[in-house]
């Protein structure tokens, strides 16, 4: 079964999250598969950007919870979307949930509709944003980001937007990036590449010196007896025990 379809037009590679039954969620196949067509993405000389988009009505809910992939391989799945020599653009028209923000986050510019919500739900299972935090500790706001982190709460796209996870919203998120991806068509390949180097050097650094502690941080609380709680509550989708 495939789950990430793979289209082109004039130079843009179009990878979309394809499993709309489990909302896209993070599964250990899904982020190898995802893995594995931005490798080829990058080598392919006639890829010019990356558009990361999805079906359904969910861009990502976060981590699988049945089958969640390995913290290593969500953190080499980020650094991957960082350190791509070719421009990662966001495209989304539904709902981001928890790790679905690292993606977000880990692309160079993110548009969306004006329908689409965000929320970082970890605190609500009982666990944190650990690997997610590597792209996105640099590229968005302190104060909100403390907000949103802590509290679990939704925020809309326009919110999205001042925060810093998104670049861009509308009401036809196609026409918001129309102009985007005719200049990155209209770059030159190298210069693209060493544009992104330069915008990502700070990113980089965030993940050479936090990568293994949030790696391991984030393996220990998917084990926690907390999380199990947590994580069971959500599926049996009644409040945890921790709830006052």
């Amino acid at each position: 079964m495939t789950l990430i379809g793979r289209t082109r037009a004039r130079g843009v590679e179009t990878l979309s999250l394809d499993a709309p039954e489990r909302r896209n969620a993070l599964s250990a196949a899904l982020v190898a598969e995802l893995a594995d067509a931005l490798t080829d993405a990058g080598r392919d000389g006639g890829v010019r950007a990356v558009v990361l988009t999805h079906t359904g009505n969910t861009f990502s809910a976060g981590a699988d919870l049945r089958d969640p992939p390995a913290p290593q391989a969500l953190t080499g799945l980020l650094r991957q979307l960082v350190e791509l020599p070719k421009p990662v653009v966001a495209r989304v028209t539904g709902h981001v949930r928890a790790g679905g923000l690292g993606l977000l986050g880990a692309c160079d510019i993110a548009a969306a509709s004006d329908t689409a919500t965000f929320a970082f739900t970890e605190v609500r299972i009982g666990v944190a944003p650990a690997v997610i935090s590597l792209p996105l500790l640099p590229r968005t706001d302190p104060r909100a980001l403390a907000r949103y982190y802590l509290t679990g709460e939704r925020l809309d796209a326009a919110e999205a937007v001042r925060t810093g996870l998104l670049t861009a919203y509308g009401e036809d998120v196609d026409e918001v990036l129309a102009p985007v991806l005719d200049g990155l068509r209209r770059a030159a390949p190298e210069a693209l590449a060493e544009t992104k180097r330069l915008l990502t050097a700070r990113v980089l650094e965030t993940f050479d010196r936090d990568a293994a502690d949030l790696t391991a941080l984030s393996a220990r609380l998917f084990s926690s007896a907390t999380a199990r709680e947590g994580m069971t509550a959500f599926l049996e989708r009644r409040d945890p025990e921790w709830t006052v």
